[in-house]
Protein backbone atom coordinates (compact mmCIF):
# COMPACT_ATOMS: atom_id res chain seq x y z
CA UNK A 1 0.00 0.00 0.00
CA UNK A 2 2.87 2.30 0.62
CA UNK A 3 4.32 1.79 -2.77
CA UNK A 4 0.91 2.85 -4.36
CA UNK A 5 0.74 5.88 -2.38
CA UNK A 6 4.13 7.35 -3.14
CA UNK A 7 3.83 6.00 -6.71
CA UNK A 8 0.07 7.78 -6.60
CA UNK A 9 1.73 10.87 -5.21
CA UNK A 10 4.96 10.63 -7.91
CA UNK A 11 2.45 10.76 -10.65
CA UNK A 12 0.14 13.61 -8.91
CA UNK A 13 3.66 15.72 -9.30
CA UNK A 14 4.99 14.38 -12.66
CA UNK A 15 1.00 15.79 -13.62
CA UNK A 16 1.84 19.01 -12.26
CA UNK A 17 5.08 19.59 -13.99
CA UNK A 18 3.36 19.04 -17.02
CA UNK A 19 1.21 21.91 -16.57
CA UNK A 20 4.23 23.91 -15.57
CA UNK A 21 5.68 23.11 -18.49
CA UNK A 22 2.71 24.55 -20.30
CA UNK A 23 2.47 27.39 -18.74
CA UNK A 24 6.45 27.94 -19.19
CA UNK A 25 5.32 27.69 -22.85
CA UNK A 26 2.92 30.71 -22.57
CA UNK A 27 5.48 32.83 -20.58
CA UNK A 28 7.77 32.67 -23.09
CA UNK A 29 5.35 33.06 -26.23
CA UNK A 30 4.51 36.73 -24.02
CA UNK A 31 7.77 37.77 -24.00
CA UNK A 32 8.09 37.33 -27.43
CA UNK A 33 4.64 39.20 -28.28
CA UNK A 34 5.83 41.86 -25.42
CA UNK A 35 9.22 42.53 -27.58
CA UNK A 36 7.18 43.29 -30.78
CA UNK A 37 4.37 45.80 -29.78
CA UNK A 38 4.56 49.67 -28.93
CA UNK A 39 5.22 50.71 -25.49
CA UNK A 40 1.08 51.22 -24.81
CA UNK A 41 0.17 47.66 -26.22
CA UNK A 42 2.96 46.00 -24.29
CA UNK A 43 1.86 47.61 -20.83
CA UNK A 44 -0.93 46.31 -21.23
CA UNK A 45 -0.21 42.87 -22.29
CA UNK A 46 1.86 42.70 -19.82
CA UNK A 47 -0.96 43.99 -17.24
CA UNK A 48 -3.10 41.47 -18.59
CA UNK A 49 -1.67 38.34 -19.97
CA UNK A 50 1.69 37.80 -18.66
CA UNK A 51 1.30 38.88 -15.10
CA UNK A 52 -1.29 36.23 -14.60
CA UNK A 53 0.52 33.43 -16.30
CA UNK A 54 3.67 34.38 -14.38
CA UNK A 55 2.08 34.80 -11.19
CA UNK A 56 0.07 31.13 -12.08
CA UNK A 57 3.62 29.94 -12.75
CA UNK A 58 4.94 30.53 -9.86
CA UNK A 59 2.43 29.37 -7.75
CA UNK A 60 2.24 26.38 -9.80
CA UNK A 61 6.17 25.60 -9.01
CA UNK A 62 5.85 26.00 -5.27
CA UNK A 63 2.94 23.80 -5.01
CA UNK A 64 4.65 21.55 -6.90
CA UNK A 65 7.86 21.62 -4.81
CA UNK A 66 5.82 22.10 -1.39
CA UNK A 67 3.96 18.83 -2.14
CA UNK A 68 7.27 17.07 -3.19
CA UNK A 69 9.30 18.36 0.54
CA UNK A 70 5.92 17.29 2.48
CA UNK A 71 6.14 14.00 1.25
CA UNK A 72 9.90 13.15 0.91
CA UNK A 73 9.72 13.29 -3.18
CA UNK A 74 12.07 14.48 -5.63
CA UNK A 75 12.01 17.93 -6.88
CA UNK A 76 12.53 19.25 -10.24
CA UNK A 77 14.28 22.14 -11.81
CA UNK A 78 12.07 23.93 -14.80
CA UNK A 79 13.74 25.45 -17.49
CA UNK A 80 12.32 28.58 -19.32
CA UNK A 81 10.81 27.61 -22.76
CA UNK A 82 11.20 28.34 -26.01
CA UNK A 83 9.20 30.80 -27.92
CA UNK A 84 9.82 29.81 -31.10
CA UNK A 85 10.73 32.16 -33.94
CA UNK A 86 9.86 36.34 -34.24
CA UNK A 87 8.44 35.32 -37.89
CA UNK A 88 5.51 34.47 -35.58
CA UNK A 89 4.20 38.12 -35.11
CA UNK A 90 2.08 39.09 -32.00
CA UNK A 91 -0.65 37.13 -33.07
CA UNK A 92 1.06 34.24 -33.44
CA UNK A 93 2.93 34.57 -30.09
CA UNK A 94 -0.66 35.00 -28.07
CA UNK A 95 -2.16 32.24 -30.12
CA UNK A 96 0.60 29.89 -28.51
CA UNK A 97 0.52 31.27 -25.25
CA UNK A 98 -3.53 30.95 -24.96
CA UNK A 99 -3.21 27.68 -26.53
CA UNK A 100 -0.43 26.51 -23.57
CA UNK A 101 -2.37 27.97 -21.16
CA UNK A 102 -5.62 26.40 -22.48
CA UNK A 103 -3.48 22.81 -22.11
CA UNK A 104 -2.22 23.72 -18.83
CA UNK A 105 -5.75 24.52 -17.51
CA UNK A 106 -7.07 21.37 -19.19
CA UNK A 107 -4.31 19.43 -17.11
CA UNK A 108 -4.94 21.06 -13.83
CA UNK A 109 -9.06 20.83 -14.36
CA UNK A 110 -8.66 16.41 -15.19
CA UNK A 111 -6.37 16.24 -12.26
CA UNK A 112 -8.77 18.00 -10.03
CA UNK A 113 -11.66 16.30 -11.50
CA UNK A 114 -9.97 13.01 -10.95
CA UNK A 115 -10.09 13.28 -6.78
CA UNK A 116 -6.41 12.43 -6.74
CA UNK A 117 -5.52 15.49 -5.08
CA UNK A 118 -7.91 14.66 -2.22
CA UNK A 119 -6.85 11.12 -2.21
CA UNK A 120 -3.03 11.44 -2.05
CA UNK A 121 -2.57 14.98 -1.14
CA UNK A 122 -3.27 17.23 1.03
CA UNK A 123 -5.22 21.16 1.49
CA UNK A 124 -2.05 23.24 0.69
CA UNK A 125 -1.96 21.06 -2.80
CA UNK A 126 -5.89 21.60 -3.77
CA UNK A 127 -5.17 24.91 -2.75
CA UNK A 128 -2.50 25.66 -4.80
CA UNK A 129 -4.11 23.99 -7.83
CA UNK A 130 -7.13 26.21 -7.63
CA UNK A 131 -5.25 29.46 -6.86
CA UNK A 132 -3.10 28.44 -10.40
CA UNK A 133 -6.64 27.75 -12.46
CA UNK A 134 -7.46 31.02 -11.15
CA UNK A 135 -4.58 33.09 -12.19
CA UNK A 136 -5.31 31.16 -15.99
CA UNK A 137 -8.77 32.11 -15.90
CA UNK A 138 -9.87 34.64 -18.73
CA UNK A 139 -6.90 34.92 -19.96
CA UNK A 140 -8.24 33.57 -23.63
CA UNK A 141 -10.77 36.47 -23.39
CA UNK A 142 -8.36 38.93 -22.41
CA UNK A 143 -5.94 37.80 -25.14
CA UNK A 144 -8.94 38.35 -27.66
CA UNK A 145 -9.26 41.71 -26.67
CA UNK A 146 -5.62 42.54 -27.16
CA UNK A 147 -5.28 41.38 -30.21
CA UNK A 148 -8.47 42.81 -31.85
CA UNK A 149 -6.32 46.04 -31.03
CA UNK A 150 -3.14 45.23 -33.13
CA UNK A 151 -2.52 46.91 -36.11
CA UNK A 152 -5.33 50.09 -35.22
Amino acid sequence: MAYGTAQARQELLDTIAESIDEIAVALAALGAAYEQLDENTADRLEEELFRPVQVAYGRAKRTHSGFAERFGLPDRAFAPADAGSPSHGVKGFVDAAVDAVGRADHVLSELQDSMRPVEVGDAELRAGLADVREHLGGVRTRARAIVSILGR
